[in-house]
């Protein structure tokens, strides 16, 4: 694939880029595309910007640049993550052009193992994030951080209010497991919530995460990819997006997400949409989201590459007896990081297609569950979907 085809380069002597950078700051740690061998690299950035799909928030598509506006100016990181900027994606005559284009970009990176991190746009593109995903045959776990579910009537050309419905419905099915993260319960209907449940999604509401939002990073840490929404961002922190709303994740919260997406050594991908530049404040939006994409290579900088796909020797094991010994919880805990993981046992036979997702990671909190003779709602949630 020719990459140059594709793209756009990003010029640093005009327009917004243009400004004095010395040789701390992100834009001189990172190279531009220039038909380099991309075997040197392991983080890219895309910047895409599609918005004829998107929903009540016209201006989006000027967001990639906006927010390297900022991104730019931080301080870059000098060890530990080979970053190539690829520029912005030529929009294609349709969407469907466009998303063609994208997943087949997504796909040749992944081959790669090259991690994209996508700026859009509209979330809408989170759908040829995950037919990126397709040639590569494996099932996947997406998680989304996003005020809404985003179903919507399958009927209905893909946009950024149904593309999870689009996801969902793709034959063949690629798709293991969905997660939302900070949804908002007045945003959301009865019916939504139960095809959640039906399917044995996990859903966990703005206040729940906020009670505790370390429990949310073994559900990231089961992503292969993760979709964020900047309106689940409370409109005080991101005014740039036409939904936003008062209530929603703190700045803070939001760059911890992240920070646990670049950790995981299973996420391969990770998209940021919504912002619109027209609505943005002093540019208060596209800073935090300049932040948060550097609180991710942060965490890729500090991957401990403990995901036991493999041997499991060097972690320790837990065996919990629960329900008066009729059945048994295994448990790993990494040597490396300290992080838990499940076990959830399922007839040889069938292992193959979802071996991968057997190892289901888990906190403390889980493993105190299964002490106090409960089985955990992680380990019950997998096993039915492995049914």
């Amino acid at each position: 694939m020719d990459f140059n085809d594709f793209f756009e380069p990003i010029n640093l002597n005009e327009g917004d880029l243009q400004y004095d950078y010395n040789n701390a700051h992100f834009a001189n740690t990172i190279s531009q595309f220039n038909d380099q061998d991309l075997d040197q690299f392991n983080i890219a950035i895309i910047g895409v910007g599609e918005e004829r799909r998107a929903f009540n928030n016209p201006g989006c598509s000027q967001s990639p640049n906006h927010i390297r506006k900022y991104l730019y100016k931080l301080t870059g990181f000098t060890t530990g993550a080979n970053i190539i900027d690829f520029g912005n994606l030529k929009i294609g005559a349709t969407p469907n052009d466009t998303y063609f284009a994208l997943s087949a970009i997504l796909e040749e990176l992944l081959k790669k193992n090259i991690v994209p991190i996508i700026i859009g746009g509209s979330q809408d593109l989170t759908y040829a994030n995950f037919l990126a995903y397709k040639n590569l045959e494996q099932t996947i776990n997406i998680v989304t951080v996003d005020s809404r579910f985003d179903i919507g009537d399958p009927e209905e050309e893909l946009n950024a209010q149904n593309f999870l419905t689009k996801i969902i419905l793709h034959q063949p099915n690629y798709l293991f497991n969905y997660s939302n993260i900070g949804y908002q319960t007045y945003f959301t209907n009865q019916e939504e919530k139960q095809l959640m449940s039906t399917l044995f999604f996990d859903s966990y509401r703005l206040g729940q995460v906020q009670q505790n939002i370390e429990e949310v990073e073994p559900i990231i840490r089961n992503a292969d990819m993760l979709s964020f929404d900047v309106s689940a961002i409370r409109q005080s922190d991101a005014p740039g997006n036409c939904n936003a709303s008062p209530n929603g994740l703190y700045g803070e919260e939001a760059c911890k997400i992240t920070r646990y997406a670049g950790m995981s050594d299973k996420l391969t991908s990770i998209g940021f949409y919504e912002v619109n530049p027209e609505e943005d404040q002093n540019g208060q939006t596209a800073h935090s989201v300049a932040h948060m994409i550097w609180y991710f290579i942060d965490g890729y900088t500090n991957r401990k590459k403990d995901f036991p796909v493999g041997s499991r020797k060097t972690y320790l094991k837990y065996m919990v007896n629960i329900q008066e010994g009729k059945n048994e919880v295994i448990f790993y805990k990494s040597d490396k990081s300290e992080r838990w993981w499940m076990d959830v046992p399922y007839p040889l036979h069938k292992k193959i297609q979802y071996e991968r997702h057997l190892l289901i990671p888990c906190s403390y909190n889980d493993y105190q569950t299964a002490c106090n003779n409960e089985v955990p709602d992680r380990w019950w949630q997998t096993f039915q979907k492995l049914l």
